[in-house]
C-alpha cells in the first residue's frame, strides 16, 4: 500500500509539472511571441517604388500593402551566387506558396539584359506565380537606390575595368519586410541555416498581427 501511495504521489507530481510547463509555454511563446529586431535608423521605412514584373505588370508598394515580404537582388545571367540564392528563395516560396499575406520581390541589377521576356523565362524555372513571387526590372538607378537606401543592401555596377563588359556587384542578403514597411531581418541567401531562420522568422512575425 505504501509503495502504491508513493507511486500515486509521483505520478501526480509529474502530471502537475507537465501542466505547469505547458502553461508556461503557452503564455510565454503563444501569448507573447518572440519579437524580431527592427533594422535601420529609428523610423526607417521602405520607400515607394514602381517596377515591372515578369508578366509586364507594373508592381508598386501598393501590391505588397498589408503583406510580409522578402526582397533580394540578382541577375538572370549570373553564374556566381544567384543560382544558389534563388534555389534557396524557392524554399521560402514553397513554404508559403498560396498564402496571400506573404510575397517575394526579386530585383534585377542588370535591367538591360533582364527584360520582361528574360525574367519570365527565368521565373518559370521556379514555377513562380507572379501574384506572390515577382521578378522585377526597371530603371537601373531606381533599382540600385532601393537596394542601398530602402533595403540597406548593396547593388552597383562595377565599371572600374574599361573595354570589358561590366560586372554587377550585389548582396547575397535576403531582407524581411513587415506590413509597416520596416526591415525585420537580414539573412545570408546562400546559407541553408539562415534561410531556415528566415522561414521561422516569417512565422514569428505573423504572430504580431494575430
Amino acid at each position: 500500500m505504501k509503495v502504491n501511495k508513493i507511486a500515486i504521489i509521483l505520478i501526480t507530481f509529474f502530471m502537475l509539472l507537465g501542466i505547469a510547463f505547458l502553461g508556461y509555454y503557452y503564455f510565454t511563446y503563444k501569448q507573447h511571441p518572440r519579437r524580431l529586431t527592427t533594422y535601420g535608423n529609428p523610423g526607417h521605412k521602405v520607400a515607394p517604388f514602381s517596377f515591372t514584373n515578369q508578366d509586364g505588370k507594373i508592381v508598386t508598394e501598393k501590391d505588397v500593402e498589408g503583406k510580409i515580404y522578402v526582397v533580394e537582388y540578382f541577375f538572370t545571367t549570373c553564374q556566381g551566387i544567384c543560382p544558389k540564392m534563388n534555389d534557396n528563395m524557392a524554399k521560402v516560396y514553397q513554404a508559403f506558396r498560396g498564402q496571400n499575406d506573404i510575397a517575394i520581390l526579386s530585383h534585377t541589377v542588370d535591367p538591360e539584359t533582364d527584360t520582361v521576356t528574360q525574367l519570365k523565362r527565368y521565373s518559370l524555372k521556379y514555377e513562380a506565380d507572379a501574384s506572390q513571387w515577382n521578378f522585377v526590372t526597371g530603371d537601373k538607378q531606381a533599382l540600385y537606390d532601393m537596394a542601398i537606401n530602402s533595403y540597406l543592401v548593396s547593388a552597383v555596377e562595377d565599371t572600374t575595368q574599361k573595354n570589358i563588359l561590366p560586372d554587377f556587384i550585389h548582396s547575397e542578403k535576403f531582407v524581411l519586410i513587415d506590413k509597416e514597411k520596416h526591415i525585420r531581418g537580414i539573412y545570408d541567401g546562400t546559407n541553408a541555416g539562415d534561410v531556415k531562420k528566415l522561414i521561422d522568422d516569417i512565422i514569428e512575425l505573423r504572430k504580431e498581427y494575430n
